[in-house]
């Protein structure tokens, strides 16, 4: 079993709010080596069998008609990733107990 990892991004000529928002919350948070922030989506298509470059073609296909909306998006990536577990084979899901204790808490 193989998995199509695709990648969305907002187009660079339009403003990206949450990418915004989330760059002005770094500093805030003790992160202050970051400049900017711009926020995509990426999807995870699982699919039976070897790769085959047909299905990464039709995995693009997808990505343009259905995953991304092209007028303000573009589909910045389309590849394989075979080395990951699936979401049914994880028996491990990261939660709050992972992270450092000592995060900075945003005030407002």
């Amino acid at each position: 079993m193989a998995r199509v990892i695709v990648d969305v991004m907002p187009k660079p000529e339009l403003l990206d709010p949450q990418g915004k928002a989330v760059a002005g919350a770094l500093p805030r948070l003790g992160f202050d080596q970051f400049q900017a922030v711009r926020q995509g989506k990426r999807f995870e298509l699982e699919v039976s069998g070897p790769p085959a470059p047909a299905l990464l073609e039709a995995a693009r296909q997808a990505a343009v008609t259905v995953l991304s909306n092209p007028v303000i998006e573009d589909v910045v990536s389309v590849r394989f990733d075979e080395g990951a577990p699936s979401a049914a084979q994880s028996d491990t899901v990261p939660s709050a107990v992972d992270l450092p204790a000592a995060l900075p808490q945003d005030p407002a």
